[in-house]
């Protein structure tokens, strides 16, 4: 591999983790998200998210 490759791969690499790691910050927050809408959304129809029993 030339020196010029290597650095090319390196740099691919950091750019690769920065992807992944913006990815999973938004995939976070993405959850997060929705959690506090599905709570809110159950709050204003007034349904227990905790436990619901089916007889």
């Amino acid at each position: 591999m030339t020196d010029n490759a290597h650095h090319d791969a390196i740099r691919r690499n950091h750019l690769l983790e920065a992807a992944h790691e913006e990815m999973v910050k938004f995939e976070r927050k993405e959850n997060e998200f929705r959690k506090k809408d599905r709570e809110e959304r159950a709050a204003e129809l007034q349904l227990p998210l905790n436990e619901i029993n089916v007889h």
